[in-house]
């Protein structure tokens, strides 16, 4: 079971209504952070940037490049 939860003072706070009897006793795990984030960043980073390539319609060479 998958339950999304709000970290607030020091309490987990479900987000929406949970099924499990008062005082039930749970196991919190929580995802790691990797640093694949900071590879992701300049994945976008680089995929945001433009080049002048000196085609002017790009759309014009669509067909080139289909079997």
């Amino acid at each position: 079971m998958t339950i999304r939860a709000r970290y607030e003072n020091g309490v987990f706070k479900p987000t929406e209504p949970v099924s499990l009897p008062e005082m039930a006793e749970v196991q919190v795990v929580l995802p790691v952070q990797t640093s694949d984030d900071s590879r992701l960043d300049a994945i976008y980073r680089i995929m945001g940037e433009t080049y002048a390539s000196g085609e002017t319609d790009v759309a014009e060479r669509h067909n080139e490049h289909q079997p």
